[in-house]
């Protein structure tokens, strides 16, 4: 006869209740308690049925997180961390793909509704609109996008796209391209509103390219746009955008920073590899993950709603970017 829970606490010496919070909310349980419960339990082959204990406690332990593009490198840190935090809390993760769609957003808020405590919407394509109406199905946490009425972690790319033009502008560069990134972004209109203020308050001109993918494809496609604007440096939506645009620039024959700064914004692995090494702007991407579910696990109803936590960024100048010759070419850095 297999063993109960009711087996294992009386081998343990803990009231029945401890043993369940030690496989439901195991952050609840003294970590030397946690280990022997576990222990007495493997050595017992006690498993909890998941099925029977959401029925009884009408939670799941299960999470769901939806992101626009897995193949992105920007989202695989943001899931590991974000299982890692859930893994800690006793909860699993499910992670589902929409391939930049906001109906297949919708789509899979409505599937995972009745197998998950709570879903985080990481970058959503969707209308705030219907944003909100999806709340009605399961609580949700929205990453990369402030909604009203529900809980978000929001990263400032506003204050680093500002920061990019500062810098771009500090090298002497005055016209300015930006490649646009997906039209229901809002980290794209995020960039772009600060970015457009800060070359406007430093007397540069900028001229945004876009709505593009955010893909490498895009990026490199964009270079003969870039091009004929007759800018000096260039800001992308994200890291493979930008390192398209290098890609396609090296194949032209146009040096960069030589004669065309690049800037990126993510800071991705492959930003750091890249030739030139690119200059970007560093998103906190596993601390959101992070974040993300702890809004999800550790506010009631009425504080989640009201919870917005916001990551900083950080500017990582690198090699290509470079200063401006009298003549309006860039100088190559060293």
């Amino acid at each position: 006869m297999p063993a109960t829970i009711r087996d294992v606490a009386r081998a343990c010496g803990v009231h029945v209740s401890t043993v369940s919070r030690t496989f439901s909310a195991p952050h609840l349980v003294n970590p030397g308690t946690r280990s022997r419960v576990l222990s007495v339990a493997e050595s017992l082959g006690y498993r909890p049925n998941p099925a029977a204990r959401a029925l009884i406690t009408g939670r799941t332990h299960n999470i769901g997180l939806i992101v626009a593009d897995i193949a992105n490198p920007f989202f695989p840190p943001l899931i590991k961390a974000a299982e890692s935090q859930a893994r800690e809390r006793g909860h699993h993760l499910f992670v589902a793909d929409t391939n930049e769609d906001p109906a297949v957003e919708a789509e899979l808020v409505h599937a995972l509704a009745k197998q998950v405590d709570g879903v985080l919407l990481c970058s959503p394509r969707m209308s705030n609109e219907q944003i909100g109406e999806l709340r009605r199905d399961v609580p949700l946490v929205v990453v990369n996008r402030p909604v009203e009425g529900l809980p978000a972690v929001v990263m400032d790319v506003a204050g680093g796209a500002r920061s990019a033009i500062e810098h771009l502008v500090a090298l002497g560069h005055r016209d300015l391209a930006l490649l646009g990134g997906p039209r229901g972004s809002w980290s794209n209109r995020e960039i772009r509103r600060a970015a457009t203020a800060a070359a406007r308050a430093a007397g540069a001109t900028l001229t945004p390219l876009g709505p593009l993918r955010p893909t490498e494809a895009a990026g490199a496609g964009a270079a003969e746009a870039v091009l004929r604007t007759g800018a000096t440096a260039v800001l992308a939506y994200n890291d493979l955008m930008a390192i398209g645009l290098l890609e396609a620039l090296h194949d032209r024959g146009v040096r960069v920073p030589g004669e065309l700064s690049v800037v990126g914004v993510d800071d991705i692995a492959l930003s750091r590899l890249v030739r030139p090494r690119l200059t970007t702007v560093a998103t906190p991407t596993a601390a959101a993950g992070r974040a993300a579910v702890d809004l999800l696990l550790h506010h009631d109803e009425d504080h989640r709603a009201a919870a917005l936590v916001t990551l900083q960024t950080e500017l990582i100048v690198r090699d290509s970017t470079g200063p401006v010759l009298p003549d309006g070419r860039a100088i190559e850095n060293g």
